[in-house]
């Protein structure tokens, strides 16, 4: 299949119209999602009968939600801020030197704050591809700016959502 570009489908399960209106602005950024209401109108879409035995256990669509909304969709404190120029975090009257990688992370996180980054969206953002890989580098680079903010004993961290994503907030 060379030369098709793969494209990857979301696919949410929600039993309720709220939960499914909530997950739906989750995955907005998502570049395909489908959400339904049980898993067998998901299979019917997909044409699956049976699940095969490796099927991969994906987070239902209650536990990402609550996931999500444990902490308020704030706006980062105002006194974090992203200096591009300089390529610098600062929090009040501090600040600590970003790489490129981290920079660009972070300025998706700032800009948005509280909305999910899928790792997809966030990987075509900050590597300029598709390719997630086993997403260890994403990981790292997270992992690299968590540690910065608490260096500066910011109020805002980045918090996973698992199986979905990052996004920024409070701590």
């Amino acid at each position: 299949m060379q030369g098709i570009p793969v494209a990857s489908l979301v696919i949410g399960i929600a039993s309720s119209p709220d939960e499914r209106r909530q997950l739906a602005r989750l995955l907005g950024g998502s570049d395909a999602f489908l959400i339904v209401s049980n898993v067998d109108q998901a299979r019917e879409f997909l044409g699956v009968v049976e699940m095969p035995a490796a099927a991969t256990v994906i987070p239902t669509a209650q536990s990402v939600i609550a996931e999500a909304a444990q902490s308020p969709q704030t706006p980062p404190p105002p006194d974090l801020a992203v200096d591009s120029d300089r390529r610098v975090l600062r929090w009040r009257d501090r600040e600590i030197d970003l790489t490129r990688l981290e920079h660009d992370v972070l300025l998706c996180l700032v800009d948005a704050p509280g909305q999910v980054w899928t790792y997809e969206r966030l990987h075509l953002e900050v590597w300029g591809n598709r390719h997630l890989g086993r997403g260890s580098d994403m990981h790292s680079v997270v992992r690299r700016v968590r540690r910065k903010l608490a260096r500066l004993n910011a109020a805002a961290t980045i918090h996973a959502v698992r199986g979905v994503g990052f996004r920024l907030a409070p701590v």
